[in-house]
C-alpha cells in the first residue's frame, strides 16, 4: 500500500552530525522524499506533536528535548512516500527505547538514555497512517510538499496559498 510518513531527525542527531548517516540508512527503503525542512521547534509545536503523552511524568523533559534544550535547537523534518513507507521506516529506526533496539538500527546504533531517563533516540517516525497524517499536517503546509498527499483547497485573497482541508 502506498503511504506517507513523517520522519524527524531530532536535535541529538543533528548535534552529533548524524544527519548523513541517518539519511543514508533511510535511503535503503527506496522511498521518495517529498518534503524536507529544518525547523526550530517551538514549545507549542513540541506539545502538539507529543500531545498523546501530556499526562506522562517525562513530558516536560520530552518537550525540552524536542525543542533542543539539551542539544542544538533544530530538527530536520522529512516526509517519505511509497509502498509500505511506515513499516519500512520504522524497521530501520528500531525500537523507541535505544537499549531495546536492534544494534544495527538507527536507534540501536546512535541512541541513548540520559541519566534523567530521557530517550535520546535520534529519530522519530510515525506509527500508523492516522498519526502520519496528523503529524505531516502539523509539521508541513501543503505547499511545502511536492505532491498533494491529502485533500487541499486554495484560499484566495490578496495572496494565494494552499491550506489543509
Amino acid at each position: 500500500m502506498v503511504e506517507q510518513t513523517l520522519v524527524l531527525i531530532k536535535p541529538d542527531g543533528l548535534s552529533k552530525s548524524l544527519t548523513g548517516n541517518v539519511l543514508t540508512r533511510l535511503s535503503e527503503t527506496k522511498l521518495e522524499i517529498v518534503a524536507s525542512r529544518i525547523v526550530e521547534v517551538s514549545k507549542e509545536l513540541a506539545e502538539q506533536h507529543y500531545a498523546m503523552l501530556k499526562d506522562k511524568p517525562f513530558f516536560p523533559d520530552l518537550i525540552k528535548y524536542l525543542m533542543g534544550g539539551f542539544h542544538k535547537k533544530k530538527v530536520m523534518a522529512l516526509v517519505y512516500y511509497g509502498d509500505d513507507a511506515i513499516a519500512k521506516i520504522r524497521k530501520i529506526c528500531g525500537a523507541t527505547n535505544p537499549e531495546e533496539a536492534d544494534p544495527v538500527s538507527i536507534r540501536g546504533a546512535y541512541g541513548r538514555i540520559t541519566t534523567k531517563g530521557v530517550y535520546e533516540n535520534v529519530i522519530h517516525a510515525s506509527t500508523n497512517p492516522e498519526e502520519a497524517e496528523r503529524e505531516i499536517k502539523l509539521w508541513f503546509a501543503p505547499d511545502e510538499i511536492i505532491m498533494d498527499l491529502y485533500p487541499v483547497k486554495t484560499v484566495k485573497g490578496t495572496f494565494e496559498k494552499k491550506i489543509w482541508v
